[in-house]
Parts: C-alpha cells; sequence; structure tokens
C-alpha cells in the first residue's frame, strides 16, 4: 500500500466534505480497489507475458500476438481508472482548501479592522431583533466551510466526471476485452506465417477479477448517481426554506413598521434619542 498511501490521505481529507454517496464511494475505492489491486491483481498478473505461451517457433511471433491479445495490460488500464475517477475529487478537495484559506484570511482582516460604531453604539445592537435572514442555498455546513455557492457546483461537477470517467472505462474494458478471458486465443498478424493459437495463463482467475473489477466499477457509478441526486434534493430543500424563513422574516418587519406604539420602538432604540411629531412622539 505504500504506493498509494499519498493519495489514500488525499481522498481521506474530501470525506468531511461529501454527502453519504461520496463517503461509501471513497471506502469502496480503497478497499475494492487500491487494496485488492494491490494485493491480488498484480500478483495474478505478474508472470501473463511469461507464461503467454504459442504453438509457433517463428521469432516475433509471440511477442507480436500477445502485443494482440494485450494492447494494454488490465492491470495498468485499472490504474488509470483509478486516478482518472480520484482526479475529480482531488480538485475539488483542493477548491475546498482554497475556500478554507480565504475564510481564514477574511476573518483576520475583520478581527484587525474592529466593528463598526455609529454614535458609540454598536450598529448590530440597534436591529438585532429584526434582523432579516438573506435566503442562501446550500447543503449541509461542515466543521470548517458551508457547502454552498460556488464550491457546491464544484461538487456536483466533481460528481458528474467521475460518473463520466466510470463509464468511459467500463466501456473501454468491454470493447477490449469482453467480460471474459479465453483459455486460447487464435493470432493471425505478420510475422506469423499462419493461424496461431496462443495460451493464456490462468484465464479463469483473471475473468472473475474482471467480473469483480466491473462490478465495482458499476457500484460505484450507482453510488455516484444516489450521491448526485441527494445533494440536489438538499439544495432544492435548503433553497425553498430559506426563501420561506425569508419571506416570513420581511412580513413581520413590515408589520412592525406600521405599528407605530412608542412601547415597541422603545424597545428598538435608545429612550434618550426622541424626534417630536405632531400629536405623537416617535422614536428613532
Amino acid at each position: 500500500m505504500s504506493k498509494w498511501s499519498t493519495l489514500d490521505q488525499l481522498l481521506e481529507k474530501a470525506q468531511p466534505y461529501s454527502g453519504a454517496g461520496g463517503k461509501i464511494w471513497l471506502q469502496i475505492l480503497f478497499i475494492f480497489r487500491i487494496l485488492l489491486l494491490e494485493t491480488a491483481i498484480e500478483s495474478a498478473w505478474s508472470d501473463d507475458q511469461l507464461n503467454f505461451h504459442c504453438n509457433t517457433l517463428q521469432p516475433g511471433c509471440e511477442n507480436v500476438c500477445y502485443d494482440q491479445a494485450f494492447p494494454i495490460s488490465h492491470v495498468r488500464l485499472w490504474v488509470l481508472q483509478i486516478i482518472f475517477v480520484s482526479l475529480p475529487t482531488l480538485l475539488y478537495l483542493a477548491y475546498v482548501f482554497y475556500v478554507i484559506r480565504q475564510k481564514e484570511k477574511s476573518k483576520k482582516q475583520e478581527k484587525e479592522l474592529g466593528v463598526a460604531r455609529f454614535d458609540g453604539a454598536n450598529v448590530e445592537m440597534h436591529w438585532q431583533k429584526i434582523e432579516v435572514k438573506k435566503p442562501k442555498c446550500g447543503s449541509e455546513e461542515h466543521s470548517k466551510v458551508k457547502v454552498q455557492g460556488r464550491l457546491l457546483l464544484t461538487y456536483i461537477l466533481s460528481i458528474f466526471f467521475k460518473s463520466v470517467f466510470e463509464v468511459v472505462f467500463v466501456l473501454i474494458q468491454w470493447y477490449i476485452y469482453g467480460f471474459t478471458l479465453k483459455a486460447v486465443y487464435i493470432c493471425e498478424h505478420s510475422p506469423c506465417l499462419h493461424q496461431v493459437d496462443c495460451f493464456l495463463s490462468r484465464p479463469t482467475e483473471k475473468s472473475i477479477f474482471m467480473l469483480f473489477m466491473m462490478v465495482v466499477s458499476l457500484v460505484s457509478l450507482v453510488l455516484n448517481i444516489i450521491d448526485l441526486i441527494q445533494v440536489l434534493f438538499n439544495t432544492i430543500k435548503n433553497c425553498v426554506r430559506d426563501e420561506d424563513e425569508f419571506y416570513y422574516g420581511t412580513a413581520d418587519l413590515q408589520s412592525l413598521s406600521h405599528d407605530s406604539s412608542p412601547s415597541v420602538l422603545t424597545t428598538m432604540v435608545p429612550k434618550d434619542q426622541v424626534v417630536s411629531v405632531k400629536h405623537s412622539s416617535v422614536y428613532v
């Protein structure tokens, strides 16, 4: 696992900023792809070319037939698949770290500038009780950053491209090798002078691994679709909820402005700020 430790550590940092489907997808990537590829699959294909034999003594024919039978090794194809499907998550994680750093910088600047005051009194204290909450569409808030706006869009795009890469590599594997390997491969290619029968090493074992990796790819694709649907549903739900709170707060503010009772307004402003108006005294 030493070769994949760096990728493991980076992808683990993306878990707090992923949905439920994304977290399960990461676990499947670690256990059923990286760990299995490191421990079992590489050893199954280690003697692939060494034990590939053809019933011919023609120089170069066996090498040409092997290249025709395996244009790309299964192991290298699955390594490329892991890298490509992990790349959108790594880019999303890099953007998360960028957003966190920008928030830390802005908080530091706010602490240096301090809170603005008006006539010796904090402005926020005057309007604290009639504050209107503006709508903000986003998903769940995590420990350091809230997934919303551009960050949410980046997460959705990462899920989309992960799904695209899963489909592309499944189609590539199906187009080159199909679903299983045959025990005998028939080769007809120069410099072979005639049709040559070539024999693969452990075709049944390799076919089982091929089917397993294809099933894992399909499961990962389903998890990506579920995660995408969940994120979109939560985003729409939060948008509708925030819109309702916004309109509710606006209605409360309007009803409060129509109420001219001094007892209500007295709770909003200091008693020493009074403006005399005809027939009544209104606090401002």
